[in-house]
């Protein structure tokens, strides 16, 4: 009888473990999207039929892999079909703002311009960044990007300094130093080889961005910043593999074949920034009387010293925000870059104009400066253009961070929204003409008399974000293109 009631008493411990573990399961896989579902198609919202655990991802994955066979048209700049083919489609089967699933989280597409503006300006924090995977964060870090609350503000307020117009111009300097070498090592091969030299100008870019993030940024060079920039590329096709699985929360610690790699991967990045922060601290140690330096390394690293817990940072933040640095520093600059040369290769009207607005501001044999850089109006013009057509950010996340009303739509609690840049861009809503007829057309008049006037609606052009989280290195972001 005693065995009896062991067990008993066993079997019902072990069942109040399981039964709240059973219901939480049911509730995130079932009744969670079948009532939301129900909220949104109340309010006239529907979408793809959410699937138990994978939602809509095996139709994304699907989708994705099928525009990867199609062959771009031209004569037109809409890559929209082509980048994000599942909101092209559903877009046309259930209208301008649907329901989708990314697994079991739900996801709600607006791109209507007003409703936009509302949640991007928003400083109350109803708006935040939702959940990250631990692979995009590994590859991107931790930093301002992901960051949100205190935490955002903290790191915020310390790296401002470092994108200041000041700072600015004596970066400009080692932007040229920089450019200029990749000139050198371009007419060597010439001067090498043959009459005739091809040159990839996406990889050639991205050396020579990945040079000047590091060197203006971190006072390093592209020798000594080569492995990061080499790891995370590597962990950046870990991330394209595994961002249309299925995520489920613990599965980043088991061992399995894609994780081991990303761990090796991670630890060497870490390894790599480690090592010039180290160099960083050695140096000043030597002469005590020295600061850190004037770059973002050095404004990071005196944080680190700092007696004010609102102006401190952590050696884990500064690597996490190095991570950020040197990713989306160079690899977004490489881009633009790229499509503006194979746009202007198309448009060799604009060449000329771009070459004697050069020779007109700069000078035939002038090294052109910062002062001459803002006089570039009709290359800023272009620059923005491009940005519009084929923009490196495609999208922007947002999650309800409580129940809320945008417009005429009630928003629950937990649901990312999802902002499509790329579908505003090229794509009129209902009738607005938001870019104009030509939306699809290179056309860099349409930024004649500034951004906030190229379009019919003030906030149209979300390149740098708007509202208190517009992009930190803005100023940096537009002044490198016109130096190259």
């Amino acid at each position: 009888m005693e065995f009896l009631s062991t067990t008993t008493l066993l079997a019902l411990a072990l069942l109040l473990l399981v039964i709240p573990k059973i219901y939480k399961s049911c509730w995130i896989l079932v009744w969670r999207p079948w009532m939301l579902s129900r909220k949104f198609m109340k309010q006239g919202i529907s979408g793809p039929k959410y699937k138990i655990l994978h939602g809509n991802l095996r139709e994304i994955r699907t989708l994705k892999q099928e525009a990867k066979l199609t062959v771009l048209d031209l004569n037109s700049n809409d890559i929209f079909p082509r980048v994000l083919p599942h909101f092209h489609q559903w877009r046309s089967q259930y209208g301008e703002t649907f329901l989708y699933w990314q697994g079991t989280e739900p996801r709600i597409f607006i791109s209507d311009h007003e409703i936009v503006k509302q949640i991007l300006s928003n400083k109350f924090g109803f708006y935040v960044k939702p959940k990250t995977r631990p692979e995009v964060l590994k590859l991107a870090g931790n930093g301002l990007v992901f960051a949100d609350g205190i935490d955002w503000v903290r790191h915020r307020r310390i790296l401002n300094p470092a994108f200041s117009m000041d700072k600015l111009k004596l970066m400009t300097k080692l932007m040229v130093d920089c450019t200029l070498r990749m000139f050198e090592e371009w007419s060597k091969q010439m001067n090498d080889g043959e009459k005739e030299q091809v040159v990839m100008m996406n990889v050639e870019f991205k050396r020579l961005t990945a040079d000047i993030i590091a060197t203006a940024a971190f006072g390093s060079s592209y020798v000594e910043g080569t492995e990061v920039f080499k790891s995370q590329r590597e962990l950046q096709k870990c991330c394209a593999a595994s961002v249309t699985n299925v995520y489920i929360p613990g599965t980043e610690y088991l061992p399995t074949p894609l994780n081991l790699k990303i761990w090796k991967l991670d630890g060497k990045i870490n390894n790599s920034i480690k090592r010039i922060i180290d160099a960083r601290l050695k140096a000043k140690s030597k002469n005590v009387e020295k600061d850190y330096g004037n770059d973002l390394l050095g404004i990071m690293l005196a944080s680190s010293r700092s007696n004010e817990t609102e102006k401190k940072m952590s050696t884990n933040e500064i690597i996490e925000e190095c991570k950020t640095f040197f990713f989306a520093g160079h690899e977004t600059t490489a881009n633009l870059l790229t499509w503006t040369t194979m746009l202007l290769s198309l448009h060799q009207d604009w060449q000329e104009k771009l070459r004697e607005e050069v020779l007109n501001e700069c000078g035939k044999d002038k090294i052109p400066d910062s002062d001459n850089c803002s006089k570039l109006k009709l290359m800023n013009m272009v620059l923005m253009e491009t940005l519009r057509l084929y923009g490196p950010v495609l999208n922007m996340i947002r999650s309800a961070a409580q129940d809320m009303k945008l417009g005429n739509l009630v928003i629950p609690k937990g649901t990312t929204i999802v902002v499509p840049i790329v579908k505003i861009y090229h794509h009129n809503d209902r009738g607005k003409t938001v870019w104009g007829s030509d939306s699809d057309k290179f056309n860099p008049l349409r930024f004649v008399n500034g951004v906030s006037r190229a379009a019919n609606h003030p906030n149209a052009f979300l390149a740098f974000s708007i509202g208190p989280r517009v992009c930190i290195g803005q100023n940096f972001v537009t002044c490198e293109p016109r130096i190259i």
